[in-house]
Parts: structure tokens; sequence; C-alpha cells
């Protein structure tokens, strides 16, 4: 087992990560789907295991007075176990990106050119309180090809340690190379810099948790950085919104995992329905204790809401606490929400046509929903197994990204005695 006492040299780790992405980059799709499934299983078996070492977590998270919300994040239990260990089951059953071919055409020249799938190399994570993720990186590198590097939060620093040591004995069980998946044990400031300065070894390098823990990375990565972003999200309940259907989105958007990115943080409303629909929102929130926060004619509507401030609209609460704003029109709501808006997840409530199509051409967001949670901008849920982040940038990737996004493409260019005049 992962010593936490041990030191950590990167430089060996960054070359026991480039030696086995090479491997894995010529591994066959039959054996890398088989020890996808072996990790599933050994995940299942070694149960016990990891739930002892998330307790220790658990029991650490309380005496630090971790917030509820936050403490939902780390903790693991038999069924999400279970879950994990079926995310890598599904991307075993997912096409394999690696060899395919996006394009294919003959130069004037005669040359044969292809663009195929290739994977990315060594992919590095950083990330917070989220055991999880340990999981679901390692099996989406593993299926593109890529040896995951990985770096977690202190909080989760037990679990991610017993969760990558039973991934990589079953690789080596699997006879394929446990370096593959390495995590970083140490857990310190400097290591993490270390990490983030590590260029020479990490194709790119991925931050997963907070706005604020994010741009950190953003700022002094001199790795390549695809970066994943907070989720400031968005509820837009339009004038021609069935309400009914706005009220059950908005509480499952809310309370259903209020830790999460993909949780909503504010609702816009239209003033045309703001008198009837505010109260039903209030009301539904309420069961869960939801703290509102408005503007002015939120609170002269809702009597228990508090005075929203400018900074509660860039604001992502990671809690039950939610903002609400009344607009004029849909022209207003979009306005705001792409001021305001951290290009995650976006939803409008409408059951007008040509609404909806205006808010999903003109929202600038990774995902834009129309009559939908935003709990659903998730890897799983679009049919990826898992996700290794939910991209808020333009390039490479945006949105969910897979194991196909975890790939990159090279030109294969055959020829027949060539040369250019």
């Amino acid at each position: 087992m992962t010593d936490l006492n041990t030191k950590i040299d990167l430089n060996t780790m960054g070359k026991d990560a480039q030696v086995a992405a090479f491997k894995l980059g010529q591994l066959g799709t039959l054996k890398k789907n088989a020890a996808l499934n072996k990790m599933a299983d050994d995940l299942e078996a070694n149960s016990s295991n990891i739930l002892t070492a998330n307790k220790v977590d658990l029991d650490n998270a309380k005496a630090n007075g971790m917030a509820t919300a936050m403490i939902d994040r780390l903790m693991l239990d038999t069924d999400r176990i279970k879950g994990i260990a079926y995310g890598l089951r599904e991307i075993s059953e997912l096409p394999d990106p690696i060899g395919k071919i996006d394009r294919g055409w003959t130069t004037e020249d005669g040359l044969d050119i292809v663009q195929e799938r290739v994977p990315l190399g060594v992919v590095g994570i950083i990330f917070e309180a989220r055991p999880n993720v340990t999981v679901d990186a390692a099996g989406l590198c593993f299926k593109s090809g890529n040896a995951a590097f990985l770096r977690g939060g202190k909080e989760a620093i037990n679990s991610n340690i017993a969760l990558s040591d039973t991934l990589r004995k079953s690789l080596k069980e699997s006879g394929l190379d446990e370096n593959s998946v390495q995590l970083i044990s140490d857990t310190s400031h400097e290591v993490a810099q270390e990490m983030m300065e590590l260029s020479e070894y990490l194709d790119v390098l991925i931050p997963r948790g907070s706005g604020k823990f994010i741009k950190m990375v953003v700022n002094k990565a001199k790795v390549p950085i695809i970066e994943t972003g907070a989720g400031n999200c968005h509820i837009y309940v339009d004038e021609f919104a069935d309400l009914d259907k706005a009220v059950k989105i908005i509480v499952n958007a809310k309370v259903q995992r209020p830790s999460v990115c993909n949780a909503v943080e504010k609702i816009i409303v239209h003033k045309n329905v703001a008198n009837e629909v505010l109260p039903k929102i209030s009301e539904a929130l309420s069961k869960y204790n939801v703290e509102i926060r408005g503007d002015e004619t939120v609170q002269s509507i809702l009597p228990n809401a508090i005075a929203a401030t400018e900074e509660d609209w860039s604001t992502e609460y990671n809690d039950y606490i939610i903002a609400i704003k009344v607009v004029d029109n849909i022209d207003e709501a979009i306005s705001h929400i792409n001021k305001y808006n951290t290009k995650h997840s976006e939803s409008i409530i409408t059951e007008n046509y040509a609404n909806s199509r205006q808010f999903q051409k003109q929202i600038d967001a990774a995902v834009v929903y129309v009559n939908a949670s935003t709990r659903f901008t998730d890897g799983n849920k679009f049919g990826f197994g898992a996700e290794i982040g939910i991209s808020t940038q333009k390039l490479h990737a945006r949105g969910p990204m897979g194991a196909n996004e975890l790939t990159t493409t090279k030109y294969l260019v055959q020829g027949d005695g060539q040369i250019r005049k």
C-alpha cells in the first residue's frame, strides 16, 4: 500500500508515466476492456478496505468543520462504489477512440492522407475532495491510451490511496504496467506546484474543483491546461413556461446534490409569471431549508427572501442557497446569464419554440438545456461512462469530457516516391 510518509520524486514518476503511456498506446481494445472490467470487479471486492479508508477522511472532515454539502462529495458507501465500478464497465463498452479515422483524402500530388485519433500521452489531473474522480479519471485515461497522473486533495487522501492501490494491483495482475495509474500521496502545496510545472513529462493538466482552486492552477501551471470550470448555473423561467414543470426542475437542480458543479445556483424569472411562480418555488425549496436571496422584485413577492448583492450573481454557492432575479424579457435574461455565468450549464423552461431556440443559440455555455435540469451535465449521463471533468473553455474540448476528448490527432501520409516541386 502507498505510504503517506514516502518521499515523492515527481521526475521518476513522470518518467514511469511516459513509459506506461507508450505501452498503453500500443494496447488493443480487447485487452483494455478486459482490464477495465477487472478493475471494476476488484473495486467491488475491495470495498470494505476502501470504505474503512473513506471513514478516516470523513472523520477528519467533520472534525475540521467541513460543510455538510461538501462532506457529501467526499463520502463513499457501498452503492457509490458499485456506481463507480459500473462506470468502468460502461467505459469498457464504449467504442475505442484510438485509431478512429476522422477523415481521409488524396491530394493532387497523389498522397493518401488520413487523420487518426491518438492518445494525448500523460494526463495530469489535480482535484479536490471527490474520491470518485480517482477512478473516473483513471478509467477514461486508460481507455483512451493515456497514463493517468493523479493528485487529489488532502481531504480525500486515504480514500484516494485505497482506490488507486486497488487499480494498480488490478493492472499488475492483468500483466499491464501499474504505472498507467499513479497517485501523488503528498498533498502539500509545494508538491502540487511542482506537478504544475512538470511540463517535461505531463502532456496536459486538468484541474477539478472550486472556481478559486481552478483559477489558482491556471495561473500557476506551466503544463498546458484544459480548464474545467466552476458551475454558476442558471435556470430561466420564461413567460411561456409550464410552471409546475419549472418548479420540479428547479428543486431537482438545486437540492439533489447542491455541492456539485452542475447544481443550479441562480433562477431568472420573467416578470409576467413572477407573482405566480415565485411562491411555488419558495414553498418547494423551503422543504429543504434552501435560503433564497433576491432582487427588489423578488423581495416584494417573497418576504423571506434576503437582499441579493452584486457578489451573489457571480457566486457558486455549493450549498443550500439560491439567488433569484426577475427580468422584463428573454433578452435581459440572456444578457444577465452571459455576464455572470461560468460557461458551464444553463437551462430555459418554456413551451415557446422560438424562445427556446433563441436561448440555445445566444447563451454562451458548454451545455444549454430546454426544459431539463442542469444536473444532467455529467459524463455518465451523457453516455460516456464517466468524465474527466466538465470543460468550460473552447479549446481543446468543451462540456463533459469522455475518452474521446482525451485524444488528439495525427496525420498519416502514404506516398510512392513523391517529391515536392
